[in-house]
């Protein structure tokens, strides 16, 4: 398999995860040192050990099944290290109530380690209204 082909199924194990609820397979996909900027709090998690406890913390607070689709991704890999952007789409419903549907845009960075794939670096944003400074979370691609 080439580097574009293992990457692509690396964001596929991502999708299935999610919804599963499973924070495993993300962890063993995750460099023991990642270092993750997502939509939710903290600002940042450093460690696989502390990504995987905020993972699971996102996915306890659904209700119901997390929705997830990954839209235009795009890989590039030139020897040990590849990119990969996306978009994705999450949506259900909260336990604490409410409902989650949005856009988020994702950047994977990763490293070959020992012939495998892992995600070294994790960024995920939305965009915002500068008048505002609220998050755009109802835009649509």
């Amino acid at each position: 398999m080439d580097s574009e082909t293992e990457l692509r199924a690396l964001v596929d194990e991502r999708v299935a995860a999610v919804r599963a609820k499973d924070p495993k397979p993300l962890a063993a996909r995750q460099h023991p040192e990642v270092v993750t900027y997502n939509v939710l709090p903290p600002l940042h998690a450093h460690g696989n050990e502390a990504v995987e406890q905020a993972t699971r913390k996102w996915f306890d607070s659904y209700a119901s099944d997390i929705g997830y689709e990954v839209r235009d991704l795009r890989v590039t890999a030139d020897g040990e290290v590849g990119f990969c952007s996306f978009l994705y789409h999450v949506a259900g419903t909260l336990k604490a109530g409410g409902e989650v549907d949005m856009w988020v845009r994702a950047t994977l960075g990763c490293r070959r380690v020992d012939g495998r794939w892992l995600i070294v670096h994790d960024h995920e944003s939305v965009p915002f209204d500068p008048a505002t400074g609220q998050a755009l979370i109802s835009l649509q691609p």
